[in-house]
């Protein structure tokens, strides 16, 4: 797709009333507003599904590190593997359930809990994106797993960038949706986020109230269930948004506030696909589309939704039509290069 074409993607999508919301960062109340669509959302979806259609998760111990959560699904032989990186205030499970059942077709998945989110890491030290990309190292050593595609949903998408970044021997491709290299758009806007996010952080009063919103978000949707096992979807994603570690959430904020690619992202060098939500009221598509032009060959798939499309049931065919994008790209790389040097092993 040429610029040109994602670009009047972007308008016509910003003609029918879906524009951003101006200068607003990931993290700012659009976000917080889009983080209850997704829940309602997967509300709703209960009454199809009657359950989680989620696969079994466990917990794995890495070494200095601390204890993780991970849901994991055994693709077909010879299949790639992807690690799907969830988004803020969101689980392996949440942002991901209805990607599973299709994406487990094409590959191996691994879907980890991040760091202070649903049954992640615990820790004292502040929250950083790069601790999130080293834990997400360590399992997959942890898990003998060689090389991956690494997925990365809205926060997620920096995770996957840093992931290749530090740990580039574990990255085959990157699938970068509803994301971008940078988020805050102005040092003015940046400075305001994140003092709020460090505020609320690090002050008990605040940090309190604010830091029990994303239970309340939960709690209005949803009746408090007690502490059975949930036998519903709505249920199960009340819990999984209780059990964040509110501290590390917010600081998670304040480091998406922070965050910015942008000197370095042009160095990526494996296939990579962006999908472009278009109709995204917390990550402008013309952000995303920015990220998509400094990455050196990428490939841009359009979604015509907004920031909260990984609740939608087409969710699946849009993980599964990037990632067989990549895989195909790797494929035809790695091909190039034993035609290249018949004689390498």
């Amino acid at each position: 797709m040429s610029g040109r074409d994602l670009q009047a993607a972007i308008d016509a999508a910003a003609v029918d009333g879906d524009e951003p919301f101006g200068d607003e960062p990931l993290g700012g109340p659009a976000e917080l507003a889009l983080q209850a669509e997704l829940a309602a959302a997967a509300g709703a979806a209960a009454a199809a599904v009657g359950g989680p259609p989620l696969p079994l998760g466990r917990r794995v111990e890495l070494p200095g590190r601390g204890e993780t959560f991970v849901r994991t699904v055994e693709g077909p032989a010879g299949a790639p593997t992807v690690v799907l990186l969830h988004g803020w205030i969101a689980s392996g499970g949440l942002n991901w359930f209805q990607a599973f059942g299709a994406l487990a077709e094409h590959a191996t998945v691994i879907a980890p809990d991040l760091r202070g989110h649903g049954r992640g890491i615990r820790s004292r030290r502040r929250f950083r994106l790069a601790d999130c990309a080293d834990d997400v190292a360590a399992l997959l050593e942890q898990l003998e797993v060689e090389r991956a595609i690494a997925v990365g949903y809205s926060m997620g998408g920096p995770v996957a960038q840093l992931l290749w970044k530090r740990h580039r021997h574990l990255v085959d491709g990157l699938v970068l949706i509803a994301t971008s290299d940078h988020f805050v758009p102005t040092v003015r806007a940046r400075l305001t986020f994140t003092s709020l996010m460090a505020t609320a952080a690090s002050t008990s009063r605040l940090g309190a109230l604010a830091g029990y919103l994303p239970r309340q978000v939960a709690e209005s949707l949803v009746p408090d269930v007690g502490r059975e096992r949930p036998g519903t979807l709505a249920r199960w994603a009340t819990e999984e948004m209780r059990r964040h570690d509110l501290r590390m959430i917010f600081e998670a904020g304040q480091a998406i506030g922070h965050y910015d690619a942008r000197r370095w992202i042009g160095e990526v060098d494996v296939p990579t696909t962006v999908v472009v939500t278009t109709r995204d009221r917390a990550v402008p598509p013309s952000q995303q589309a920015g990220a998509a032009f400094r990455i050196p060959g990428s490939v841009v798939q359009q979604v015509a939704d907004g920031h909260v499309v990984c609740a939608s049931p087409r969710f699946g065919g849009v993980v599964v039509e990037a990632v067989r994008g990549v895989a195909a790209r790797i494929a035809s790389r790695t091909s190039a290069r034993s035609a290249a040097s018949p004689d390498a092993p």
